[in-house]
């Protein structure tokens, strides 16, 4: 065994659990992963080359296995801020909307807004609608079907 393999991979392993932390991205840590199993093996007197195959096989199996639950599990408590929480909200229409006149009005939280429909059709005041996307300082809304 070789001392200095195994702190070889302890520096790799710690640089990029840093290198992890300070981005948070999820891709770094599957290499992390990779240098701890290659730390592991070097105790064994494994050849250094047969090392870092092993780093290699750990960590892409890891990315590529485990990376996309990972995201989709760790992320999901991110909460919408600022114009992307509004995607999804019901409102009312103050003024009828007619994206031929370009005309319409919903009211939001205690704030008027322009808007248009996801169609040509026009939505009257006083209906229910969902906000669908923002266009600037514009809703488009459609509809609530229920």
């Amino acid at each position: 065994m070789e001392i200095s393999y195994v702190f070889f991979w302890l520096i790799i392993t710690i640089v990029l659990a840093v290198i992890e932390l300070a981005t948070m991205g999820l891709l770094t840590i599957w290499f992390a992963v990779g240098a701890v199993v290659a730390m592991l093996i070097s105790f064994l007197d494994v050849p250094f080359i047969a090392q870092v195959t092993v780093f290699l096989i750990v960590s892409i199996c890891a990315m590529l296995v485990v990376r996309p639950w990972a995201a989709a599990h760790l992320n999901n408590k991110i909460k919408k801020t600022n114009v992307d929480a509004l995607v999804g909200r019901k409102t009312i229409v103050k003024t009828d909307i007619d994206n031929i006149h370009g005309t319409g009005k919903v009211e939001l939280d205690g704030s008027t807004w322009l808007a248009t429909s996801t169609s040509d059709e026009i939505i009257k005041e006083g209906e229910e609608v969902v906000i669908k996307e923002v266009h600037g300082a514009k809703l488009v809304v459609e509809r609530e079907v229920k």
